[in-house]
């Protein structure tokens, strides 16, 4: 009888869930393609997929995760997603909502066009049926892309790129920033109740007492931290400590969602640009570079090397010094030595010697010589005129 009433008490969906990935997956993926049709099964093209402990600041950075990626569409916070009262009663006991449940009402908000470049998941996935259903998902819009690569609507079946991102705290920083998180909101709500200003904001009975805190700490780490850690062998992993400041767990994400071509782009887009150098690739030697090629104009071009020193030291560097507090100079010349292509090669890279950026620009000028007064003709001479920008950090002033 006891063992009965026991078993009365626990949420059903744990239960009935058998933990059987394909049957769940199948049973909601034939009912999109029965509501939207196949042609309409369109998901994004990048899912970030933010896990963590309770307190480890997903709330906290998912704005600036977004920003780092270029993504304008709000988060899907699973949580907020899961409203029923069954669901509900679950997560106040500090508890996971059923896989089925979770994964049905998330394929149906991926499939929203706002989400069609990229969303972030806020707490997916928890469980590692959830990750094989991802898995599953995954392997069907490349399935999709296949099927319609060489259609019209090739550009809505694009191959997705999945970032898991795990930001671990520990046990007591959890519990900490829970019950801090509980204060905070309980003191929104109470002066919302008092002013009638603003919106109640959801408190968790979770971020209200120590010991349901623990528990929500404990079930983390008991369903939801092996999971997370499968990911590491599927998808383009970041494990971020954040125990530490705002600032220093913002600047370690950002150093592990750099832009990668290679792992981005659809592979026939990236075999296109391939051939291109990338830019560090070009810089990693330049100033090697730089040394050879002016100790080369010393011993192959020593007349011309010497007068384009000339020329920048007396007609370049007074205009220079006169725009020290900006940081920019223009200057032109008519000097006939810049039309050979060598001078012009030594005068930047003598700027560059010396710290500066220069850049230059050819003009050529027509400008009237004589007119046929007979016919009114005018004649013309050409006038070339090469215009030199040159870009260096300006001076700092203090304004008092």
């Amino acid at each position: 009888m006891n063992q009965s009433a026991e078993n009365s008490n626990t949420p059903k969906t744990f239960e009935l869930e058998i933990k059987d990935a394909h049957v769940i997956f199948d049973t909601v993926w034939e009912a999109l393609e029965e509501e939207v049709g196949h042609e309409n099964l369109r998901f994004p093209k990048e899912l970030i997929l933010l896990g963590g402990a309770p307190g480890s600041g997903k709330g906290t950075h998912t704005r600036f995760i977004m920003r780092a990626r270029g993504l304008t569409c709000p988060p899907i916070i699973i949580s907020q997603l899961l409203t029923t009262p069954e669901a509900t009663r679950i997560k106040d006991m500090g508890q996971m909502v059923g896989d089925t449940e979770v994964i049905g009402i998330l394929f149906r908000e991926l499939l929203k066009e706002k989400y069609r470049d990229g969303a972030l998941l806020d707490g997916f996935p928890r469980t590692r049926v959830q990750v094989e259903c991802l898995k599953m998902l995954v392997d069907q819009i490349n399935q999709l892309n296949n099927e319609y690569a060489d259609t019209e609507w090739a550009i809505h079946f694009r191959r997705p790129i999945i970032h898991a991102m795990v930001l671990f705290a520990s046990e007591q920083t959890s519990i900490e920033r829970q019950l801090f998180r509980g204060k905070q909101i309980a003191e929104h709500n109470r002066k919302v109740e008092e002013t009638g200003v603003g919106e109640l904001l959801e408190l968790r009975s979770t971020d209200l007492e120590h010991v349901k805190a623990a528990q929500r700490y404990r079930v983390f780490k008991e369903k939801t931290w092996d999971a997370l850690r499968s990911l590491k062998e599927i998808y383009h992993y970041h494990f971020i400590n954040a125990e530490g400041p705002i600032d220093e767990v913002e600047s370690n994400i950002l150093k592990e969602l750099q832009y990668q071509s290679s792992l981005e782009l659809d592979p026939k887009t990236f075999d296109h640009l391939s051939p291109l150098p990338l830019a560090e690739e070009i810089t990693i030697h330049a100033r090697q570079e730089l040394v050879k090629r002016l100790d080369s104009y010393v011993l192959s071009h020593t007349e011309m090397f010497t007068e384009i020193i000339e020329i920048i030291d007396t007609k370049f560097m007074p205009i220079v010094t006169r725009h020290a507090l900006s940081g920019r100079a223009n200057v032109n010349s008519e000097d006939r030595i810049f039309e050979n292509p060598m001078a012009i090669s030594m005068l930047i890279d003598i700027f560059s010697e010396r710290g500066f950026h220069a850049m230059v620009d050819k003009r050529i000028q027509e400008v009237p010589e004589s007119v046929d007064l007979n016919s009114g003709r005018i004649s013309c001479r050409q006038k070339i005129v090469f215009r030199i920008q040159i870009h260096f950090e300006g001076s700092s002033i203090r304004r008092g």
